[in-house]
């Protein structure tokens, strides 16, 4: 089954239901938002360490249990599963500037509206825009327009859970995976992948380091040939967290570059 990394709340209200949170060793996140199939993801950074304030900057923390990251400064890039519907929206609180969720120096702005990606139906195509009430001075993160650096080592990071079934964390975990084909990602999990649709990635033989409850929606980035962080995942859905033979999925950032561009100039950002 597909386990999505979501809300902390969910996945225990629901049982098999996983957030979606980075495997980072000493903290936690929480993921995507009430979606009622998946069953059974991670959802927070496991196998991690603590971000330095200020070092990933475009990082947002939703208050529904989902990551994100500042695509344009009063624009979110999220996971589509974290949200329930395109259209007006002020129930959620985007919270960014800080790596301490409780740093009173954090930034906290409603939301406007949430643009899912059309056709979501629970697979592929698992990303989201939430534009904002006002704009947040921070730097954002530009995404992959192909491709060319969906290879290497990724940098995961989130709020979500540190272990898996574990808590949500006040401190933003950080932590690196390497890059899995999409046949050895297959052989893990079968029709359940949309290749195309999703990147995978993770220590495949040992496990230890994933996103897990908590992290869905926040982003998997690298830096570019110019030194610059560019995002080519969005965290999605994994089975557990940091499990070996079970790499975390991500959606593929490149093949959505065109839409999430006309969501957001739909969204007028």
């Amino acid at each position: 089954m597909r386990s999505y990394r979501k809300l902390v709340t969910r996945s225990t209200a629901v049982g098999a239901v996983a957030l979606a949170a980075f495997s980072l060793q000493p903290g936690s996140a929480f993921a995507g938002a009430p979606t009622p199939q998946p069953v059974g993801g991670h959802t927070k950074v496991v196998g991690g360490t603590k971000a330095a304030q200020g070092e990933f900057p475009f990082m947002v923390r939703l208050s529904m249990g989902c990551g994100g990251a500042l695509y344009t400064k009063d624009i979110v890039l999220t996971a589509a599963h974290c949200v329930d519907k395109s259209g007006p929206d002020t129930s959620i609180t985007a919270t960014a500037g800080v790596a301490d969720l409780q740093d009173s120096k954090a930034i906290n702005v409603k939301s406007k509206e949430v643009l899912q990606a059309p056709g979501y139906n629970g697979k592929g195509k698992d990303w989201a825009l939430i534009k904002l009430d006002k704009a947040i001075d921070l730097p954002t993160l530009k995404i992959a327009q192909d491709d060319k650096l969906n290879n290497g080592d990724f940098t995961i990071a989130g709020w979500g859970a540190d272990k898996e079934g574990g808590d949500q964390q006040r401190y933003l975990l950080k932590a690196t995976v390497p890059f899995i084909d999409d046949a050895t990602c297959q052989k893990a999990y079968g029709d359940q992948l949309t290749p195309g649709d999703e990147i995978c990635a993770g220590k495949l033989d040992t496990g230890g380091v994933d996103t897990c409850q908590g992290d869905s929606g926040g982003p998997m980035f690298r830096k570019d040939d110019s030194g610059a962080f560019l995002q080519v995942g969005i965290v999605s859905w994994g089975e557990g967290c940091a499990r070996p033979g079970k790499p975390g999925v991500y959606s593929e950032v490149s093949t959505f570059a065109k839409d999430i561009k006309a969501g957001a100039d739909k969204l007028g950002g």
